[in-house]
């Protein structure tokens, strides 16, 4: 059954468009690919939208897209990068919200600590890219066939 924060997301999703787009103009975010030493990938579930995804977030004025997305993973996961996140690709995500651009990271040495974003993360888990939980978004899907399963980057999101 869906919370209550997943129940009013649809309501909610407009008025933080309408605010972005005011504030930001074209938007930009970032999205982590932790793989840990076994394989698995990092997923996460949020507390208001359905399925898992990998963690991320808008890019914040005055912050490069690499601190963003070590940011958003100690926020959410309690993830700590060390070294410097690799760019694997750059999307668009027009039919999600126009003007929005995500660029997906890989990172493979992190530590791992308390996560400091508390109530917007319902869930963490590692998964095996090949053996995903039923309920893994298809964005999400879509970039770990890219990434483990050698598919080409879709400039769509």
């Amino acid at each position: 059954m869906a919370n209550w924060r997943t129940r009013i997301e649809p309501f909610t999703r407009p008025l933080f468009f309408a605010w972005s787009r005011m504030s930001r103009g074209m938007t930009l975010g970032v999205r982590g690919a932790a793989v840990d030493p076994e394989g698995r990938v990092l997923l996460v579930k949020h507390t208001y939208l359905e399925g898992w995804w990998l963690p991320g977030g808008g890019v914040d004025k005055g912050e490069t897209t690499q601190a963003a997305v070590i940011r958003e993973l100690r926020e959410e996961a309690g993830l700590i990068v060390r070294g410097e996140p690799r760019l694997l690709s750059v999307h668009s995500n027009e039919r999600f919200f126009p003007g929005d651009h995500v660029l997906v990271f890989r990172i493979d040495a992190f530590d791992l600590t308390e996560r400091t974003s508390h109530g917007e993360i319902a869930q963490i888990g590692w998964f095996h890219p090949h053996a995903l939980p039923d309920d893994a978004t298809r964005a999400t899907r879509a970039r770990l066939a890219e990434i483990f399963g050698g598919a080409a980057p879709d400039p769509n999101w």
